[in-house]
């Protein structure tokens, strides 16, 4: 009115919209808050089959923090999960290495590498051992 703002006006607009989402069939009604219905959120929800779509009737794509943080807590699930499973690959698909044919500078570096303590002055034999 007088040019200034007291900030409450600010925040009347997106708060009063409501998430722009539906929830297996379900229109959401809750209110939208700063997130927005992204390309890559669309991507997470289709890869993890989500039952979560853009409700076309909006005119805004802004989502409300519940959904928000179901679709965060998938993405991270299905990282976890992920690593779990390369994890145990790459164990079982590891061959076993016999450090007596390598050459006595790669024991040293591997020594060095992950920190094995030696004597100062080993020979081949103690390194690889």
């Amino acid at each position: 009115m007088n040019g200034f703002s007291t900030g409450e006006e600010d925040s009347i607009g997106p708060t009063d919209q409501k998430c722009c989402l539906v929830d297996d069939g379900e229109r959401c009604h809750r209110p939208a808050g700063n997130a927005s219905y992204s390309q890559r959120i669309r991507k997470t929800v289709t890869q993890r089959r989500l039952k979560l779509h853009w409700d076309s009737m909006t005119q805004h794509i802004y989502i409300c923090d519940y959904h928000k943080g179901v679709i965060q807590s998938a993405r991270t699930k299905r990282r976890r999960k992920d690593s779990e499973e390369d994890s145990n690959e790459t164990d079982t698909d590891m061959p076993e290495v016999d450090l007596f044919q390598l050459q006595v500078n790669t024991l040293r570096r591997y020594k060095r590498h992950y920190k094995v303590p030696t004597r100062p002055g080993t020979n081949k034999m103690q390194l690889a051992d």
